[in-house]
């Protein structure tokens, strides 16, 4: 019964997570239009901010607690699928590293990326969860 609640968790906050850091270059794409200390450059920042430390980085958090207790708990530490997907979930840890000093970047007004790159960057974390959903929906190996 705890295995299947701690589940339950551990996808809620990846969907939380995932969503956050989908939303987050996308709105940095738009925040390149917004001239520097304009109003709307202003909003963005708040946004951007807001969305990394209440809902990414939290959702962050309780996804890796609850994953690495549903590893341990259904032994699933010992699957070669579970080592490529944890190698995955650490790729996407480092991109959420990346997109927070790009929101510190923005916040200082020292943004040195073209909007093209955020709607690059937008993609790495869809690519690392479509391999992470089928390591574990799969388990290839």
């Amino acid at each position: 019964m705890g295995y299947d609640w701690i589940k339950a968790l551990h996808v809620i906050a990846i969907i939380s997570w995932i969503a956050a850091l989908l939303y987050l270059p996308r709105l940095m794409v738009y925040h390149c239009a917004a001239p520097v200390g304009s109003a709307q450059s202003e909003t963005f920042k708040i946004m951007e901010r807001r969305l990394l430390n209440a809902i990414a980085r939290p959702a962050m958090g309780v996804a890796w607690l609850a994953g690495l207790y549903l590893a341990w708990d259904g032994g699933w530490y010992l699957s070669g699928w579970f080592h490529a997907k944890l190698a995955l979930v650490i790729a996407l840890t480092v991109a959420q590293e990346y997109q927070g000093r790009w929101v510190r970047d923005f916040a200082a007004d020292r943004n040195r990326h073209p909007a093209r790159f955020f709607r690059i960057m937008n993609e790495v974390p869809t690519l690392l969860m479509i391999g992470i959903v089928i390591l574990v929906i799969v388990k290839p190996f």
